[in-house]
């Protein structure tokens, strides 16, 4: 299984989890994060993209990961994702580095993933 796969398996597995629990906090937060990424003033790919800064600041290696594959589907390119790394790095400071070759990393999976499809 391939680590893009294996990322999107486990999230869907324990969301649904999750969200069998019936807890209604829960399931009304996750539907604000869904209804907070879809297009509006701003479009759904900026949105994403804002995602991923701020998930990379917060050194969040599941948010970045979910993020970059959302990017990827949206179309962002490896020169705009990489102009999100840089944009992290001066917020976030030299502790994002770390969470930059991961988010390198993941984002050369879905690549590969694209090019075996």
């Amino acid at each position: 299984m391939s680590k893009v796969e294996e990322f999107n398996s486990y999230r869907k597995k324990m969301n649904e989890k999750l969200l069998a629990s019936d807890n209604k906090v829960l399931k009304r937060f996750f539907n604000l994060d869904t209804n907070a990424y879809q297009d509006g003033a701003l479009p759904s790919k900026t949105k994403e993209l804002l995602g991923l800064v701020a998930s990379m600041v917060l050194r969040c290696d599941d948010c970045i990961a979910y993020h970059l594959g959302t990017c990827f589907e949206l179309g962002v390119t490896k020169e705009e994702a990489f102009e999100v790394f840089a944009i992290a790095n001066l917020v976030g400071g030299s502790i994002c580095i770390p969470h930059t070759r991961r988010a390198l990393e993941y984002w050369e999976a879905l690549e590969e993933e694209a090019s075996n499809s």
